[in-house]
């Protein structure tokens, strides 16, 4: 049996969910700004984003939990023309190729690529190779490439040393990317991912912003697998404190460490430049510590932000213009990141669902009764409309 079609077969099993899942404000959570019409990062037009997941139990007994998200910021057009973009880390302890050229050009060329920790290789080559069968840039067909493909660390619930993403995943993902709702929680290249020792995985949110006269989205995609419960804040809620029954530590472990980590990858439509794309992708991290991260020393916290703007600007031409918003009208901006950021980690939270994984190890979702109960508790309910 193919192993999409396994995959499918045991969806219920394994706690696949799909874009008709719950999300946060289904549930009554407040985020403040505007979202657009899909809140995802495909309301940034252009935007494509394609998912794999790979969910099967082994003759072996070990179980594959795992995938990989692709996040084309030009839609298919992306291997053929750059976009403005830049890169942060808030905390190393992670991957994130190509970042050495990103901040030396200025320039995202082609997708990026998310996974596990140890299928970044992999993914980087596929993707590499997929632009080679898409025509190169002579006769020869060669093309000059190096990928930004980024990573957080499933082995709690995948069986990672198995190494089963393979090559043509990688090019499906890419293959199937597409424009329009985005499916969260244990998909793609969030399967197996677990964060504040709840289920969680990928997640997405938006936010609409005036600028002059002028209306620009931000878009936001996380692969969330961060953080300790004590620690998580939900709409300002300490809800992490009141819901430990089935925490991986029954009672606050002062040895535990953040260990895990977060990429979080930022898409706007706004005419900026790099330096002001590096100041974006900063911002994400504000909407992290929003959510109680501290972005702990074995944490991988890495941002990278792209804009869609200022496509003529991007064509191999001697002499280029570009367009930007001045520094002095970029905070709307700045403010909706943190803000899409925010909701797009608790988009990842409500979205899984309970998952069996590698070892016998077991990760449960957010119960939604539960937390709705403290938002009510806190007064910060807000009735969906």
């Amino acid at each position: 049996m193919p192993r999409f079609r396994l995959a499918l077969a045991l969806c219920v099993l394994c706690g696949v969910v799909s874009a008709a899942e719950p999300r946060a404000r289904d549930l009554g959570v407040p985020f403040d700004g505007t979202p657009g019409p899909l809140n995802a990062i495909t309301d940034v037009a252009g935007v494509a984003v394609g998912q794999v997941t790979l969910i099967e139990d082994l003759a072996n007994g070990h179980k594959v939990r795992t995938g990989v998200t692709a996040i084309l910021p030009r839609g298919h057009a992306s291997y053929e023309l750059p976009a403005f973009g830049a890169w942060f880390a808030l905390n190393g302890n992670g991957e994130m190729t190509g970042t050495a050229w990103l901040e030396e050009s200025g320039q995202l060329e082609g997708p990026v690529m998310l996974t596990n920790t140890h299928s970044v290789g992999v993914v980087r080559d596929a993707v590499i190779a997929e632009r080679v069968r898409a025509g190169g840039a002579d006769a020869s067909g060669y093309w000059w490439s190096l990928p930004v493909v980024a990573e957080t660390w499933d082995g709690e619930l995948n069986d990672i040393n198995g190494f089963h993403v393979h090559p043509e995943d990688a090019a499906r993902a890419l293959h199937e990317a597409k424009g329009g709702p985005v499916a969260e929680g244990n998909v793609g290249g969030g399967t197996g991912m677990i964060c504040h020792e709840f289920k969680c995985g990928i997640g997405t949110a938006s936010r609409r912003v005036r600028v002059g006269a002028r209306d620009y989205t931000i878009g936001v995609l996380v692969q969330a697998n961060y953080g300790l419960r004590d620690s998580l804040r939900i709409a300002g809620v300490p809800v992490g404190q009141y819901l430990r029954d089935d925490r991986i530590y029954s009672a606050p472990n002062p040895a535990a460490g953040d260990t895990g980590s977060i990429i979080i990858v930022v898409a706007t439509d706004a005419p900026l430049l790099p330096q002001q794309l590096k100041r974006i992708a900063k911002r994400a991290g504000m909407g992290l510590a929003r959510m109680g991260s501290y972005a702990g020393n074995g944490s991988g916290d890495i941002f990278v932000a792209f804009s869609t703007a200022n496509a003529e600007a991007l064509r191999d031409q001697p002499l280029q213009q570009a367009s930007f918003i001045g520094n002095d009208h970029l905070d709307g901006l700045f403010e909706a990141t943190a803000q899409a950021a925010e909701e797009a980690i608790v988009n990842a939270m409500v979205a899984a669902r309970d998952m069996q994984g590698d070892g016998g190890h077991y990760a449960r979702a957010i119960p939604h009764a539960a937390l709705v109960k403290l938002l009510k508790r806190f007064n910060r309910y807000r009735p969906p409309h």
